[in-house]
């Protein structure tokens, strides 16, 4: 049997068990989008599209040690370490890149790893590709330190970006042996929570918390980061392969990101913020009079577990027909038996466009 037959068999099974995807060719109406990660609707703001838009060249010419190095990088990495309560940030091309470069370049500074079972992809990607022994533990139910090997890596997120659920870090850090490290992923808190949007993690003060992060969700751009104690930035422009080897990110995006920053972690974030909470409370308690019970604890996702593949195609199918882009969740982005519609709701959003939402929901769930 050739390859593309085997690739072929593939599909089919992914088709027969309703677990075939596809891209869609055409953009999506932000009004009628309610999947998009860009909480806080700065990918459209004037003045950060100014900022991209005013770029004098479109790439950044190689990696950061060769041609790529720009002061646009080093303004974005000193507004970032601030805004997180770290030392020190260095950015990746990719919130993607970012873990696999972190959690890379730490791994041989411990003996074992530590992941939640709902981690992203990226963190479970980067853990393999460690080859450490790891113990994939139960969510949010990280093992007492007796039971833990130390000089431990633990890695989590702080809001998990499927199911809305979210994580103490104070308590959990508080658990850490001497020598272990804490590797927290705010990819989906940072902009919404803590202060000024910095973050679950913004208010616990600890060297042995390393935080990853991502500027293209509530900043709106592109990248990732990594921000913790100086010598770790130090030791991941050395050894993180995903930094060292990859180009990077453009000039243009660096210095769009820093606007959206400044502005997220202004005034004019706290109202966008206050506004997403205000959309997505009115959603849950819609949801509640349906008798559809959300999950998630609080923030701008709210995810609505149907259970089947088939039954979450058919509940955003039946969303579409009013326009509404949320798109079925399933294996294995989610464990089986929890396929989702993963409603995310942004500051952006108009009060009629949540009333359209509603709507939509009434008639879905009839």
């Amino acid at each position: 049997m050739s390859y593309l037959a085997n690739v072929r068999a593939r599909l089919d099974a992914l088709r027969d068990t309703s677990l075939l995807r596809t891209v869609r060719a055409s953009a999506n109406d932000p009004a009628r989008d309610f999947s998009s990660n860009d909480y806080l609707g700065m990918s459209r703001h004037p003045h950060v599209v100014a900022a991209l838009r005013a770029a004098s060249v479109a790439g950044s010419g190689g990696a950061r040690l060769l041609a790529g190095a720009h002061a646009e990088h080093v303004a974005l990495e000193v507004a970032l370490a601030a805004w997180v309560g770290r030392e020190a940030a260095l950015v990746f091309s990719s919130g993607y890149l970012a873990a696999l470069g972190a959690i890379g370049a730490l791994a041989p500074h411990v003996a074992v790893a530590y992941s939640d079972e709902r981690n992203h992809a990226c963190a479970i990607d980067a853990l393999r590709l460690t080859k450490l022994p790891r113990t994939i533990y139960p969510h949010r139910m990280l093992p007492q330190i007796a039971k833990r090997t130390s000089r431990a890596l633990v890695v989590t997120e702080t809001l998990f970006g499927m199911e809305g659920s979210r994580i103490d870090v104070a308590p959990l850090a508080a658990s850490l042996g001497a020598s272990d490290v804490l590797v927290v992923d705010e990819a989906h808190a940072l902009g919404l929570e803590g202060k000024h949007g910095g973050g679950l993690a913004r208010h616990v003060a600890d060297e042995r918390i390393v935080v990853i992060g991502t500027l293209s969700k509530a900043l709106g751009t592109l990248g990732g980061f990594v921000a913790g104690p100086r010598d770790v930035i130090s030791l991941l422009q050395n050894d993180a392969r995903a930094f060292v080897f990859d180009t990077a990110l453009p000039p243009a995006i660096a210095e769009a990101a820093c606007f959206a920053l400044a502005l997220v972690a202004g005034a004019e974030g706290d109202t966008r913020r206050a506004r997403v909470r205000t959309h997505a409370a009115r959603v849950r308690t819609h949801l509640g009079a349906l008798g559809l019970a959300a999950s998630g604890e609080g923030g701008a996702i709210v995810p609505i577990v149907l259970g089947t593949p088939e039954a979450a195609l058919a509940f955003s199918r039946a969303l579409a027909t009013f326009g509404i882009v949320a798109p079925a969740i399933r294996p294995p982005t989610v464990p089986r038996g929890e396929s989702m519609i993963r409603l995310t709701l942004r500051a952006d959003h108009t009060d009629a466009d949540v009333t359209d939402l509603l709507a939509a929901l009434t008639h879905a769930r009839a």
